[in-house]
Parts: C-alpha cells; structure tokens; sequence
C-alpha cells in the first residue's frame, strides 16, 4: 500500500509540476560518429557490454560532456555484477547475464536515438536527463541521479519483461534482489570515482542535499528495484496491460525527476550548489 501511494504521489508531482522535456533546447542531436559506432549495435553478451559502456564514458569525459557521469556509475556497476555472475553470487547466472545486456540495451537505445536527434524515439525520462546534462544548469550528482532514475524507474521493468521472470519466478526475484547488495556496496566507490573526475567538492553537495548513498539507495536499492520488479509483474499480464504500466512508469520516472530538480530550482541556490560542487 505504502509502494502504490508512492507512485500515485510522484505521478501527481509529474503532472502538477509539469516537468517536461526541452527538445533541442540545448542539444538538437550531435550525430557524433565516434559514439555513435559505439551504441548502433545492440550489445552482444556482458563483456561486449561492460567494454563498451567504458568505451562510451571514455569518449564522453574526453568531450567534457555531462552525460559521461551517469555512466561513470553505471559501467562500474555493470563491471561488478558481470563479475556476480562469473563468481557464481546468483541462483541463475544466466539469467541475470541476460538481463543485464537486455537492461543496457534500453539505455543503448535512448543514447543512439538521443544522439541522431530522433526525439521520438527517446523515451521522457531520458529525454530529460540527457538534455540537462548537456545543459549547464544541473549539478554533476542531479545528472547522475536523473540517469538512475530513467534506467531504473522507467527501463528497468521493460528489461526485466524482455528477458522474462518466468518459469521459477521466485528464483529470478530472489537474485533481481541480491543485485541490492552489488549496488549498495559501490556507493563509497562511486562518489570517490564522480569527486575524482567530475567534482571534487560532490562531498559538500552531498550533506547539504542529503547523503549520496541515501539518494542512491531511495532510487535504486529500494523503492526503485521494487516498483520495476512490479511492472515487470503487470506485464506478465499480457498486452492489454502495456499501454497503462508504461504510462505509469513514464510518470512515476518525471515524478521523480522532479523530485531531483527542485533544489535547483532557485537559481540563487543552484549558482551556490554549482560552485560548492566544483569546491569553490
């Protein structure tokens, strides 16, 4: 009960505040050659994965593009449960290796799509998020946050209904919840890795925005994992249900977008957050 009026909270949230995308506002599509060779192709297993997610966020921070800080967190935690799966930390390796291909490849797609400048192939959340990274008014630790949000609130349901949560259905949830673990025991890791590359003053943002592990838990631990579990769960159901639980995560993720956002807002705040951030 507590789940759905959390959902419902942040759909309303999405709808008052009216979040939206801002296409071509700051970024009509690069059509960068280099990076587009690196997302055309659907992934093929997880070590093509990893090695091209690194590949990806390399370029990226060679660029000095603000979308290279999602992935900065991301591929680690990609590299961390592929390494799950060769140690044999789940119930059903394969399983779990499909679905962490399967999950990348949404992001894959959004990215490729983004950079083309095909906007109607570039599901909200992400719209969102990559517009604002490659703007600069969002905080190093808001552009990270708003790419967990579209690859976990919005992707990760549909990754899971990709690769099925059926037969053994209690099997395949019990390690969709030992990837919990993985992540939670990165967090550290990551924020050392984003005040490293991207700002070393990420430390102060975090206490006065709230504790980093906090966000990233609230995100991606708990809440989250749960509500894309959920989905996946409704769209077992058949067709009939897609068009609704798409609708519902698009708002729950612009919802929680939102939420990521608002201490921004004020523009006499986020000049301080800014500066605070590159240690000023």
């Amino acid at each position: 009960m507590r789940e759905t009026f959390r959902e419902g909270r942040l759909t309303t949230r999405a709808l008052r505040r009216g979040v939206r995308t801002h296409p071509g506002e700051t970024y009509a599509g690069g059509g960068d050659p280099a990076l587009l060779d690196l997302v055309t192709e659907p992934f093929d297993g997880v070590a093509d994965t990893r090695e091209r997610l690194l590949a990806l966020e390399r370029a990226l921070r060679e660029r000095e593009d603000g979308r290279a800080a999602f992935l900065t967190v991301y591929a680690r935690v990609t590299s961390a449960v592929e390494a799950g799966v060769d140690d044999g930390r789940f119930a059903d390796p394969h399983w779990v290796a499909r679905y962490l291909v399967a999950f990348a490849d949404h992001y894959r797609r959004a990215f490729d799509a983004f950079e083309r400048g095909d906007l109607r192939r570039v599901p909200d959340p992400w719209q969102l998020a990559f517009d604002r990274a490659c703007s600069p008014d969002t905080l190093v630790l808001q552009d990270v946050l708003l790419g967990v949000n579209a690859h976990v609130n919005y992707d990760l349901a549909l990754a899971l209904h990709d690769v099925g949560i059926d037969p053994e259905r209690p099997r395949k949830r019990a390690d969709h919840r030992a990837i919990n673990e993985t992540l939670a025991s990165l967090v550290d890791e990551e924020q050392e890795l984003l005040a490293a590359r991207y700002a070393p003053g990420i430390a102060d943002i975090d206490a006065s925005l709230g504790r980093l592990d906090e966000a990233l838990s609230m995100f991606t631990l708990r809440q989250g994992r749960r509500h894309a579990w959920r989905g996946a769960v409704a769209l077992s159901l058949g067709r009939r249900v897609e068009r609704p639980v798409k609708w519902t995560l698009n708002a729950v993720s612009l919802g929680t977008a939102s939420a990521v956002l608002a201490p921004t807002w004020d523009e006499r705040v986020a000049a301080r957050l800014r500066a605070a951030e590159r240690g000023a």
